[in-house]
């Protein structure tokens, strides 16, 4: 799943990103408001998170988010503030924002609102099953016939792609894109490697692979 940060205090988006990317994420950062729009509405349909500060060079986190609700109504987009007033709040929501966090605020409590607007965004539920395997996203496992299977961050972003997409093919560049925040083609073999790590943590001995290969385009998982 891929995140933009416009954020630009370095300490803060360094944290973040780092936080975010051990929780599997895609991460992007912008440490300017420009920058930050450019990104947001270039790829305001490939983020699942928008996190903005209000107050940045160049352009507002307010007028980030203006623009993009103009192109794009269902990004959730959070707003990281050191604003507080009840009509600050009011007014960022009021402007098209789905969440607003006041700095400083708890990376827990950040993780958890992000994973709730997902949820919203998407209207599915955190809980995937595909023949005798079952994830589950909130507490970030992946269990087969009552044992759990331990996979890495990457290892896990994959598989929850190709569950989220249930039946219909992720391609290459999209999962480039959103596991591995690589916006352009280029030699994505990388991918097979994690593809076939994790059929071989999946699939077990004289069973057909949950992970159905369509050459020359992607990946697709069925029931």
């Amino acid at each position: 799943m891929r995140i933009l940060i416009v954020e630009d205090e370095s300490a803060i988006s360094g944290f973040l990103k780092e936080g975010l990317e051990e929780e599997g994420f895609a991460v992007d950062v912008a440490d300017n408001g420009r920058k930050g729009l450019e990104l947001a509405l270039d790829f305001a349909d490939e983020y699942d998170v928008m996190l903005l500060d209000w107050m940045l060079p160049g352009v507002s986190g307010i007028e980030i988010c203006r623009n993009v609700r103009k192109v794009n109504q269902q990004v959730p987009i959070i707003f990281l503030t050191a604003k507080d007033t009840v009509d600050d709040t009011i007014f960022g929501l009021e402007t098209g924002a789905n969440d607003y966090l006041k700095k400083p605020f708890a990376f827990e409590e950040l993780l958890a609102r992000i994973r709730v607007l997902m949820r919203n965004k998407t209207g599915e539920q955190s809980l995937f099953k595909v023949g005798t395997i079952q994830m589950d996203i909130d507490a970030h496992q992946v269990i087969k016939n009552g044992k759990q299977i331990i996979l890495t961050q990457k290892e896990f972003g994959l598989l929850e792609l190709l569950l989220r997409n249930k039946g219909k093919v992720c391609r290459r560049s999209r999962i480039m894109e959103k596991i591995w925040d690589i916006h352009f083609d280029k030699d994505t073999a990388v991918i097979d490697v994690f593809i076939n790590t994790l059929r071989k943590k999946l699939d077990t001995e004289n069973e057909e692979s949950i992970i159905k290969t369509i050459r020359g385009v992607g990946y697709i998982i069925n029931d």
